[in-house]
């Protein structure tokens, strides 16, 4: 991430700037589906479910004066399983790249052991300016947003000593409240700088990790809290099919999803196969609107077990 500095004067570069600003929080915080509203397309997957992020996915935002590339991380946790003490370990590295962080907190529920825990984490990565976002804001009413800008401003007091946190922004990424206003608030702690990406891209991920997130985002849909943390997806190959006619192509996607018991992968399969044909029904269509070309989608589930804890598969599955 080489930039220019922030001592540099805004005018070097017609007073546009560009830089990197990450959005960390516990897991289920509303990071993914922030970063998706900030870029106006989807470029993180959501979920119900925790830890559903499992890479950092770069969304740049486009302004005539300035792009700022957000970068989404796994949630920030106590580790239970080598992968989760992996996960944590992208944040970390993420935080010391950066030139802003956006600490987000939902607006309906209390400050908790793991925003303190998180908090630390930030007191400790060095004089990055923090900015904490409310999210959630649609889902409690005047008051109740009130006093947790209280809380939060007192957590920033404690934790960083003097003001606390540079800014404090709520937002709702759901209906589009002061979606702009945090992305006003980041840009100004950007450096002066010309812009690092081309115009129009939006974000730099491989197409293939693209593909493995959106199949993960509809293989998680509606089953058992234990399955987010076990399942993996690989993507195998994206080859064009061959004898098709220019004016009508078709891509062939074969993936393969990981799980760690027998059990789980009854649960993705489903009776008769419903399950996995659902999921490959929802994930086609965002993968077609990725590629922009019809494609054959083609899924196998895998039991890798135990998968979180080993080190040999967990580099195998791409962590």
């Amino acid at each position: 991430m080489s930039k220019k500095s922030k001592t540099e004067p805004a005018d070097d570069f017609g007073g546009f700037r560009a830089g990197f600003s990450v959005l960390v929080g516990r897991p289920n915080a509303g990071k993914s589906t922030l970063t998706n509203a900030l870029v106006g397309k989807k470029v993180a997957i959501t979920s119900a479910k925790p830890q559903t992020t499992r890479h950092t996915i770069r969304g740049i935002v486009h302004r005539d004066d300035a792009q700022l590339i957000l970068v989404d991380t796994p949630g920030l946790h106590r580790p239970r399983t080598l992968l989760g003490k992996r996960l944590n370990d992208l944040v970390a590295d993420t935080l010391a790249e950066v030139d802003a962080i956006g600490f987000c907190l939902p607006a309906n529920e209390k400050i908790g052991p793991g925003d303190k825990f998180i908090a630390a984490q930030l007191a400790a990565a060095g004089r990055k300016p923090v900015v904490a976002i409310i999210t959630k804001a649609d889902l409690v009413d005047k008051q109740a947003l009130t006093e947790q800008l209280l809380a939060v401003a007192e957590l920033g007091r404690e934790v960083l000593g003097g003001d606390g946190w540079k800014d404090i922004v709520p937002v709702s990424a759901s209906d589009g409240f002061q979606v702009d206003t945090v992305a006003d608030v980041l840009i100004r702690h950007m450096p002066p700088s010309p812009p690092l990406y081309p115009d129009g891209e939006l974000t730099d991920e491989p197409e293939a990790v693209m593909v493995a997130e959106l199949i993960r985002e509809a293989a998680l849909e509606g089953v058992r809290d234990e399955l987010p943390h076990s399942l993996a997806v690989v993507v195998e190959e994206i080859v064009p099919r061959e004898d098709r006619p220019e004016d009508n192509p078709l891509l062939d996607v074969r993936v393969n999803l990981y799980v760690e018991r027998p059990s789980q992968k009854a649960i993705i399969i489903g009776k008769g196969g419903s399950r996995l044909r659902e999921v490959g029904t929802n994930a086609r269509k965002g993968i077609e609107a990725l590629l922009g070309t019809r494609i054959y989608l083609d899924l196998h589930v895998k039991v890798a077990k135990d998968w979180q804890r080993d080190p040999k598969q967990l580099v195998k599955l791409g962590f």
